[in-house]
């Protein structure tokens, strides 16, 4: 069954259950109310009774025929005047009648007020009013009955006008949840479907879904979410179609040169040269399948860095040391400046790892600088950055995002795996790395780490 008729069907039964529920403790609650309020309304017209009843002067005598019409009772009203003697002064009753009413007061329960007759129960009050000094009646006694039937039947009535009242209440309710249900359902319906694109590896097809609250910042996620997929596909796509052909020509290369020196083709100086290469070719596939291989392990192994808290400034002047060869081969100079701060600052981070990365950015940097390479290191209160620009024609605009990409190509055809492992070795250890041209020519890398506590 779909989630929304899931709703809907628990939200309906809700409301059935609580309807039920409130009538079956509204319909007792509003019977004993009524029974209360005529008991109190009998009191009252008792208490009214048996006033007017009682002469004022001793030469005033009680007319009983003048009390209906001074209070009118209700139709289902009975009432008896009587003395203590059960002496009958005044009745609405005939006589075996007012006698029956008399004999059901004595028998009512003080609690409810009910007693039980031939023809029924009976609400009945009894209230006696002693005798008066100076005048000449005695104690009188008002017994006043209502049938229960009647308050059942106020009862019923009552009770049918407010089911009705709930009914209709509860029907708008659930024609609200129903269009509040589909507001909160059709999106989930619309994620639902985006999800399955994703399911099916369809990423550029996934939609965003507008919605509010957490819905809608989950519709927001899987946006973003498939975005990144996309684009880790597609750089996947590419990985493999750039590792192939680097695989590939050093391949045809070893395997042309290897067959003509079988078939003969290559003999003497030739076929010596044709094993130099395929030495060559071999140790380039090696290096290719090695850089492949760390640069898997960096980016999804857990266990293989080991943190460190390394000085910034040791870890430089040992890269330094490492690229010198290349540095004195080139003829170039290296700059250092450490920007008026001689205080060594402190990194948490793998030291071979992050070292193998600076060597591959400074010997970049050595490999396309014409004259000069400047690395300086700029502190501040909870970061440090270390810059290393040269002074080379600089990245071209279309590379430049893709730079730290496996395999991107540069000017001169040139492709490798070197700055996408010196990225990946700076991400994992909390750092961040970018690139840009200079303004006076050449490109700048910059690191940038959170300083040790």
């Amino acid at each position: 069954m779909k989630l929304v008729y899931r709703l809907h069907l628990s939200f309906g039964l809700l409301l059935l259950f609580i309807l039920a529920i409130t009538a079956t403790l509204i319909y007792p609650l509003l019977l004993d109310t009524l029974v209360d309020n005529q008991r109190k309304d009998l009191r009252e017209q008792a208490n009214q009774l048996t006033t007017l009843a009682v002469p004022t002067t001793p030469a005033h005598q009680m007319e009983p025929a003048l009390l209906t019409k001074a209070i009118p009772l209700a139709p289902a009203t009975q009432a008896v005047l009587m003395s203590p003697e059960e002496k009958v002064y005044f009745s609405t009753l005939t006589g075996e009648k007012a006698t029956e009413l008399v004999e059901l007061a004595k028998q009512v329960d003080p609690a409810t007020g009910i007693s039980q007759g031939k023809d029924g129960k009976y609400i009945i009050e009894t209230l006696t009013i002693p005798p008066q000094q100076g005048l000449p009646m005695t104690a009188i006694t008002a017994v006043m009955a209502t049938p229960l039937s009647a308050v059942k039947s106020i009862q019923l009535a009552l009770f049918q006008r407010l089911m009705i009242i709930l009914s209709v209440g509860g029907l708008m309710a659930f024609l609200l949840s129903v269009v509040i249900t589909r507001r909160i359902v059709n999106p989930l319906t619309a994620l639902r479907k985006e999800l399955k694109k994703v399911e099916n590896r369809r990423f550029n097809e996934v939609l965003l879904i507008r919605s509010g609250g957490e819905i809608g910042e989950v519709a927001s996620s899987v946006y973003h979410l498939a975005g990144e997929l996309d684009k880790y596909q597609s750089t996947q796509k590419k990985f493999f179609q750039n590792a192939s052909h680097e695989l590939k020509t050093p391949l045809m290369s070893i395997q042309g040169y290897a067959e003509g020196i079988k078939d003969g083709i290559f003999t003497g100086d030739k076929a010596a040269k044709g094993l130099d290469i395929i030495v060559n070719e071999c140790e380039r596939l090696k290096k290719i399948v090695t850089e492949m291989i760390l640069l898997a392990k960096l980016e999804s192994e857990e266990g293989i860095f080991h943190m460190d808290n390394i000085p910034v400034q040791q870890l430089i002047n040992e890269a330094m040391e490492r690229i010198n060869p290349l540095v004195v081969k080139r003829e170039l100079i290296i700059k250092v400046d450490r920007n008026g701060n001689p205080e060594e600052r402190y990194i948490t981070a793998d030291r071979e790892k992050l070292l193998q990365a600076l060597i591959n950015i400074i010997g970049n940097a050595a490999r396309h600088a014409k004259k000069t390479i400047c690395i300086r290191t700029v502190a501040g209160e909870h970061t440090v950055d270390i810059e290393i620009a040269d002074d080379g024609e600089g990245i071209s605009e279309q590379l430049l995002p893709l730079l730290f990409q496996r395999f991107a190509k540069g000017k001169k055809g040139e492709t490798g795996l070197g700055l996408a492992i010196s990225r990946a070795i700076v991400e994992r250890c909390r750092g961040e790395i970018a690139a840009a041209n200079l303004p006076g020519g050449g490109a700048a890398f910059t690191l940038r780490f959170p300083l040790s506590r």
